[in-house]
């Protein structure tokens, strides 16, 4: 399958769309199998009972986002790949620290296909090793002034992270205020998909771009397609629990239901609907349902009010401008790859 993604001008790039990384443009290196490799010996060596935790939590690796935009986007500048390494090694670690301290709040004993770390270790230990990686981030930050990155460069990149990192905790409290007064709100949801998500990615993108030696102009065009891209990226995310199925997702397909979370189809859905159907959808996210029939009554909610294909738009919309944001960056391969990513968003099925 083909996907058209315009240009700024409106002229049309057609691309193959991607259904996973092993599609991408190969021409340069392979940035996503060096991170997967790195992340493997990260925590390995460790002994100790932390090591262990943080070593199940990295490994295996999920999708690697994160610090794949960190070191093409080091690379779409002129930068060099072993520069940022230890970077996007730490760019996976906070998110993960993210997942392991989401899923407490969530209480979700799934996560990749198999038991999250709170569900396998216990609450008090999962919080220690989300915490660990934390940290781990910021000494991956540390690290790239031995790998030949200026130090007045890194210092810039952490400034990059930490806000991110601080917008993540203030979407994440903002979701929690949502879910209680069951807000159906898009306008609210996208700013904590803009917070809780799309500031990772951005921070991500941003970083890298600043350790990889680029002018002004180029950071600030890649922190822009990093922030569109994680908004594409969320609102897919969030409808792949009524297009996909637990087994390709890797977590629960009731997580959003049973923590009342309010997400984009769902919203659409209720904007679309009648007065009776709106009635279904505060009982579902009212948890007056089990969280298997009120599953069921979303999914044909959805369908009906065509809220699937209102939130499949707006995602694409974003990955469009996510697109645009970097036809200021000269040519290269670590362009082509992130203008690909764009469609990878939202093509993947978990």
């Amino acid at each position: 399958m083909s996907t058209v993604l315009p240009d700024a001008a409106g002229a049309g790039t057609r691309y193959e769309t991607p259904s996973s990384y092993a599609d991408l443009p190969r021409y340069g290196p392979d940035v996503t199998a060096t991170v997967a490799t790195e992340l493997e010996r990260r925590w390995a060596g460790d002994p100790s009972f932390l090591g262990t935790m943080c070593h199940y939590a990295l490994v295996p690796t999920g999708k690697l986002f994160r610090p794949t935009l960190l070191a093409e986007s080091a690379l779409a500048v002129g930068g060099e790949l072993d520069w940022v390494l230890p970077a996007a090694v730490g760019a996976e670690c906070g998110h993960v620290a993210s997942l392991v301290h989401d899923d407490i709040i969530d209480h979700d004993d799934l996560r990749r296909g198999r038991a999250s770390v709170q569900h396998k270790f216990g609450i008090g230990d999962a919080i220690v090793a989300g915490d660990a990686l934390i940290f781990d981030l910021f000494a991956g930050l540390a690290e790239c002034r031995e790998t030949g990155v200026p130090p007045d460069r890194v210092v810039s990149a952490l400034a990059a992270v930490s806000r991110a990192g601080l917008d993540l905790c203030r979407g994440q409290c903002l979701e929690s205020e949502l879910s209680r007064d069951l807000r159906f709100d898009a306008d609210a949801y996208l700013m904590v998909a803009k917070l809780k998500t799309a500031a990772y990615f951005r921070g991500a993108c941003e970083s890298g771009a600043i350790m990889g030696g680029g002018q002004a102009s180029d950071i600030e065009a890649l922190a822009a397609y990093g922030e569109y891209l994680g908004l594409a990226f969320q609102i897919h995310d969030d409808l792949l629990a009524y297009v996909s199925d637990q087994e390709a997702t890797g977590k629960s397909a009731t997580s959003d239901l049973e923590n009342a979370r309010m997400t984009l189809p769902v919203i659409k859905a209720y904007q679309a609907a009648t007065e009776a159907e709106r009635q279904i959808i505060r009982d579902c996210m009212a948890k007056s349902l089990t969280p298997l029939d009120a599953l069921d009554l979303l999914h044909d909610l959805l369908r009906r009010t065509g809220a699937i294909e209102a939130t499949a738009a707006i995602a694409l919309d974003y990955a469009q401008k996510a697109r645009y944001a970097l036809d200021c960056l000269p040519p290269s391969a670590s362009r082509d790859r992130l203008c690909w990513i764009a469609e990878l968003v939202i093509a993947r099925d978990h």
